[in-house]
């Protein structure tokens, strides 16, 4: 029987604990509501004078704190912006050597094909036991309108090879550098 009057008596007291926290913090929710409603009513309230609205309410005196505010945050605005940009630029100056130098490197891999290419051709040109067309057969192919010696064959060609003086063609090459 004890333990049963023990058990209701801190029930009882538990009970009569929470209700007395539930009045106390009634009260705190109530003051907290105030002062957060206040302080939206404030918010609200600049945010129309920052707008342009509801400003012949104000006195001279908000009104020039109210310019200085603005004059502020513009400069804050305009700092930030510039910082922003010099940035971008910063990015873009490494961008720029970062492609300059791929285009060098680009360019001096075109440079040393064209004259392994050109090598070649000469290397091919000057050999003697080369099985390739006369330039003059591959010319008049090219511009048929050329030909100006009637018909011609590669029999004819090769004979004309070997007895005449072999003239070197340099390649032609459609993109130069400003292609790219």
């Amino acid at each position: 029987m004890e333990k049963i009057l023990e058990r209701y008596e801190r029930y009882s007291y538990a009970e009569r604990q929470l209700v007395a926290n539930d009045s106390e913090s009634q009260g705190n929710w109530t003051i907290e509501y105030t002062r957060l409603k206040a302080k939206i009513d404030l918010l609200q309230r600049n945010y129309r004078h920052y707008m342009g609205e509801d400003l012949g309410s104000m006195s001279l005196k908000e009104l020039q704190s109210l310019e200085q505010q603005l004059d502020t945050a513009l400069k804050l605005i305009r700092t930030r912006r510039n910082q922003l940009m010099y940035e971008s630029i910063s990015e873009l100056q490494k961008k720029e050597k970062v492609i300059q130098e791929q285009n060098n490197m680009l360019a001096k891999k075109i440079k040393e094909k064209e004259k392994i290419a050109a090598q070649q051709q000469q290397a091919q040109w000057e050999n003697p036991n080369h099985h390739g067309v006369n330039p003059n057969y591959l010319l008049q192919q090219q511009h048929p309108s050329l030909n100006m010696g009637g018909n011609y064959r590669e029999d004819q060609a090769q004979e004309m090879g070997r007895n005449e003086l072999d003239l070197t063609l340099e390649p032609l090459y459609t993109c130069h550098l400003g292609c790219f």
